[in-house]
């Protein structure tokens, strides 16, 4: 017994889903507004301050690779907060990277993170031995 051309469903597995042929495919990605003119790396505002905040994260982990670990772990926090503080003010479009889930929802994860950070940082007394 054949069985018919349908589509892959539940009832039919083991056959591939064709797109229909009277939609075309779309992206996703806005227009660029001068089509000769290269796109910018970053290209909103967010995206240049998510770059500093991912910089100044790495350095904050040679601080700590450096044995000043406190210092880097507070470095950190601050990056963080003022990813926070950068989230808030920038509109959802500007704010490039920064913008995952819903403004007040990035900002406060990243306030926790950072705030925690810099909680830590000041909160765990030194161990004896050197490490």
């Amino acid at each position: 017994m054949a069985e018919p051309d349908t589509p892959d469903t539940p009832e039919t597995p083991g056959r591939p889903v064709e797109p229909p042929e009277s939609v075309p495919p779309v992206s996703a990605e806005p227009p660029p507004e001068d089509p000769d003119e290269p796109r910018r790396y970053p290209s909103t505002i967010g995206g240049a301050f998510y770059l500093l905040v991912l910089g100044v994260v790495a350095v904050s982990m040679v601080v700590v690779a450096l044995d000043e670990w406190r210092s880097g772990v507070r470095l950190m926090g601050g990056a963080l907060i003022f990813a926070a503080l950068v989230r808030l003010v920038l509109r959802r479009r500007d704010a490039g990277m920064l913008a995952v889930r819903h403004k007040l929802l990035d900002a406060g994860v990243l306030l926790v993170l950072g705030g925690s950070l810099i909680f830590l940082a000041g909160s765990i007394p030194d161990q004896p031995g050197g490490f």
